[in-house]
């Protein structure tokens, strides 16, 4: 099928209608390599042979954003078996079939009836139809075949980021690139120079360029500079067409901040600043406050101070103030107004963090005077020196001697009277006094060095005139020895020796000890006393370290003959005046093995029990366990044994009482009762008393028969010595309580002149005596009463 054209009022419509190799080709199989490959996103598949069919072909173009008024024909679908008779219906159906595009179902031309946009949708597919218009069967198989639409450049580029916001740093080289932009053009950029976007700045040019291609801006000026404008506006427009003539275009706003770097050094607004300040302000008291401007920004305006004279250093202080970049300049020392009135002190401000790439722009620091006034105050006096003072005495100087003259003025005034005492909480004992106007110090007490060979006091001064104004200062006071105490031996020296040493063996070595301190140290000199100069047993060899050693003279000690000997020792020291002492050394004669090792003596015991070995204290301990449990147990045994005494005798005293209520026959009447029972009272226990008298045995029965049997007169001394003894025994007894009283009754026998105690048969005799004042003794003897009171006529009669 050959091409078919249509003219419209555009100049575009020369491309409608276009059908791109659109061929209706014979309905016979032919073998033959063909290709057919479509541009853009479509690649059609190679093949080797083709289908037989009725019709075939291409894609169809169609150009967007049309405004006509008439349907606009995109092309013409035709059958080869299509005679014109009007017998074949075309059809189409898919995307937009029937509202989109139409066809003529006759002729078969396709036209579009709405403007389409490529940029909402690039092609449209569909599928085409041969069918008999009389039975609606197809004449042809369905094919698909696609209509693309033809983009034109109706989209203009936009910044979709925009507005931006870049940064670069101040004094940046030409060139320097601070930020990139980029614009979109929604037109197709695989079809002609809809899309294709270039660059250009139209407000900022001087100070910036962009990239035509890349949209990267940069430094067009290498002065750029943050304190004198520290932002700049651009506006950068965007062509499509590549910049030709007709190309739309869009633009947007960049804001570029320029960043600041260390390029300022810090300046002080004045070259002097003065302040004022009190010689009595204390160290450490702010004189005042200076800063030094940057004009930098940041870390970059962050400096310190320093004090550059040497003068103004050991006076003052400065340091920098964290939040306010102030230097604040303080006291070091204390300021004196008589000494100097005014002080000019040179500040330096340094930046912290210099930039090394801006050092050839000058120095990076500035410097000040401050200069600080110091007004006068009343002071305190002061001493001379003003550090303490540091006396010395001799320790035998005299009650009211001269130790040392203090001495003070006023800083004010000259020839200012001033008063000294010493405070006495540092001088409790009062040995030592001061003259209140002179201020000489004086013994107030005797000195002794070896009790204290300091003293440190506190002196203080003030105005005589206004008390309130006063000073201390210290006052340390050396006593110088002087030589007042002999040497002695530095211990109470005892030693040992073997029986069999031998001539000149040394046995011990002996040291001293001095209380004094002379200054040219000590010397002592050892001798034996003159009560031992005639000694043959041993020698003392002066070995002239201010130490001596004792050596045997003899040889063959027998401690059986002698076992001590004691050595007189005379000590002498250097002096002046030379001071003597004696000591005693105590030699012991021992027995030693043939190594010499001591065996036994009394100076070796405590040595000897310290080297027990473990086995032998354990043995020992176990000992001592042993007898304590032993003392335990004899302790508990005696307890126990006295527990059984007391029982006993509290059984022979309250237990044994016999109970009975028949009358019987009187006391001769032996049948009523058992005798054996009363007379079982008197069988006493065998008692032993160690401690509280002599020992008890009980009563034998021979001498109860002596003392009761055939009628004989009663022998009672036995009992009453037994008697005697119990009570000696109870009262010597602390561990029993006490009884109030103790009666024994003793059977009287036969043919007894008594008459029956009972009185059970008192009721039945005529007695005239009036029992009634038994009631009156109490309820104890309220029943006896009642057994004597007169019978009542009631119970006579009854």
């Amino acid at each position: 099928m050959a091409p078919r054209w249509r003219g419209g009022a555009q100049a575009l419509a020369v491309t409608l209608g276009i059908l791109q190799c659109c061929g209706w080709l014979s309905a016979q199989t032919v073998r033959t390599s063909v290709g057919m490959i479509g541009s853009g996103p479509e690649q059609w598949p190679m093949f080797h042979e083709r289908v037989k069919r009725g019709w075939v072909w291409n894609q169809f173009f169609v150009v967007e954003e049309y405004t006509g008024t008439e349907p606009l024909y995109v092309g013409k679908i035709h059958s080869d078996s299509d005679e014109g008779d009007g017998s074949i219906k075309y059809t189409i159906s898919g995307e937009g079939a029937g509202t989109v595009f139409i066809i003529d179902e006759v002729t078969g031309d396709i036209h579009a009836t709405e403007r389409l946009d490529r940029e909402e949708k690039t092609f449209y597919t569909l599928r085409a139809q041969a069918r008999d218009r009389l039975t609606d069967a197809p004449l042809e198989p369905e094919s698909e075949f696609v209509i693309k639409v033809q983009d034109i450049n109706d989209s203009e580029p936009k910044f979709l980021e925009g507005p931006y916001i870049g940064s670069v740093a101040e004094l940046s080289p030409i060139g320097t690139s601070v930020m990139k932009v980029m614009a979109s053009d929604a037109d197709d950029p695989t079809y002609g120079s809809s899309a294709r976007i270039v660059y250009s700045v139209l407000e900022g040019e001087r100070f910036f360029t962009v990239d035509q291609q890349t949209g990267v801006i940069r430094t067009a000026v290498a002065d750029l500079d943050r304190e004198t404008q520290d932002r700049y506006e651009l506006v950068v427009k965007a062509t499509d067409m590549a910049g030709q003539m007709g190309g739309l275009s869009g633009s947007t706003t960049v804001t570029i901040v320029i960043t600041d770097v260390n390029d300022n050094p810090p300046r002080f607004p004045q070259k002097m600043y003065q302040f004022s300040v009190s010689e009595g302000a204390a160290v450490g008291t702010p004189i005042g406050r200076v800063i030094a401007t940057d004009a930098d920004m940041g870390e970059n305006t962050d400096m310190s101070y320093l004090i550059k004279d040497e003068e103004g250093g050991e006076l003052f202080r400065v340091s920098t103030d964290g939040d306010t970049q102030e230097a604040v300049i303080t006291i070091k020392k204390p300021l004196d107004f008589e000494n100097k009135r005014t002080h000019n002190v040179v500040v330096e401000a340094v930046n912290k963090h210099a930039d090394p790439r801006f050092v050839d722009l000058g120095s990076f620091r500035d410097q000040t005077i401050v200069r600080v006034s110091v007004s006068d105050v009343d002071e305190p006096p002061i001493f001379i020196p003003p550090s303490g003072t540091i006396m010395e005495v001799q320790e035998d100087a005299r009650l009211g001697a001269l130790v040392g003259i203090v001495t003070a003025k006023d800083p004010d005034m000259d020839n200012v009277p001033v008063r000294f005492s010493i405070e006495r909480s540092t001088d409790q004992e009062q040995i030592f006094n001061i003259d209140a106007v002179t201020g000489a110090i004086t013994l107030g007490k005797i000195l002794d060095r070896e009790t204290a060979g300091w003293h440190n006091i506190t002196v203080t001064v003030v105005e005589a005139d206004n008390q309130s104004m006063a000073s201390q200062t210290a006052v340390s006071i050396r006593i110088l020895d002087v030589n007042d105490n002999p040497p002695e031996l530095a211990t109470p020296y005892e030693a040992s020796i073997c029986e069999d040493a031998k001539p000149g063996q040394l046995i011990h070595t002996i040291s001293v000890v001095d209380r004094d301190e002379p200054q040219s140290g000590h010397r002592f000199y050892f001798t034996l006393a003159p009560e031992a100069s005639n000694n043959r047993h041993f020698t003392l060899w002066d070995i002239k370290d201010n130490t001596a050693g004792i050596r045997t003279q003899r040889s063959g000690f027998n401690r059986q003959e002698q076992n001590v000997y004691l050595l007189p020792i005379l000590v002498v020291d250097s002096g002046p005046p030379a001071l003597s002492s004696t000591g005693t050394l105590t030699i012991h004669v021992c027995g030693c093995d043939t190594d010499g090792a001591i065996q036994s003596c009394n100076a070796t015991a405590y040595v000897m029990s310290a080297a027990l070995s473990p086995g032998a204290l354990i043995a020992l301990l176990v000992c001592i366990l042993i007898l304590i449990v032993l003392v335990l147990l004899i302790l508990t045994l005696k307890r126990h044994r006295k527990g059984q005494l007391m029982s006993e005798d509290e059984e022979d005293m309250r237990d044994n009482v016999i109970k009975y209520n028949d009358e019987g026959g009187g006391e001769q009447d032996t049948q009523a009762y058992d005798m054996s029972a009363l007379r079982s009272l008197y069988d006493f226990p065998e008692v032993k008393n160690s401690d509280s008298g002599p020992e008890l045995h009980p009563v034998p029965q021979r001498i109860q028969n002596r003392v009761v049997g055939d009628g004989g007169p009663a022998d009672f001394s036995v009992f009453k010595g037994y008697i005697r003894k119990k009570v000696e025994q109870a009262d010597a007894d602390l561990s029993v309580p006490p009884y109030d009283s103790f009666q024994t009754y003793a059977f009287e026998g036969s043919s007894s002149p008594a008459l029956s105690l009972s009185s059970i048969r008192t009721l039945s005799t005529t007695s005239e005596q009036d029992f009634s004042y038994l009631s009156d003794w109490g309820p104890r003897f309220r029943q006896l009463a009642g057994y004597y009171a007169p019978a009542q006529p009631e119970e006579e009669g009854s």
